[in-house]
């Protein structure tokens, strides 16, 4: 294999991988979003931050060690989500019908606060 065809071969990969990522991150995001609309616990907090965090982190910065205290199953999605933020084809939100209105009602609804001027 010539190097034009390797680089090819690691963009196909990398290409697939990315949309494997996505569409997982986009099902966990639902998910998440959906216990955050839904329930009334002291993981449902951390699972709000943690959307707002994906949503504006300069505005609600994320900490990571928010993963150790849900349950397994909210911190693998969590984890789902990151990946496909990290590969970056989409804003989470943005994959889910109607996710900037339900978001910005989720972070009103627990009260997060926006930093004065944003």
């Amino acid at each position: 294999m010539n190097s034009v065809q390797h680089i090819d071969t690691e963009l196909d990969g990398d290409r697939a991988r990315s949309s494997v990522a996505t569409a997982q991150g986009a099902q966990a995001f639902t998910r998440l979003l959906r216990l955050a609309e839904t329930r009334d616990s002291g993981q449902i907090v951390r699972v709000v931050r943690f959307l707002a965090a994906t949503y504006n982190a300069q505005a609600f910065p994320l900490d990571p060690f928010e993963l150790r205290a849900v349950d397994v199953a909210i911190s693998d999605d969590m984890l789902l989500c990151l990946d496909a933020l990290r590969w970056g084809q989409a804003g989470l939100h943005t994959l889910v019908p109607d996710g900037d209105r339900r978001l910005q009602a989720v972070i009103a609804r627990w009260g997060l606060r926006w930093p004065e001027g944003g």
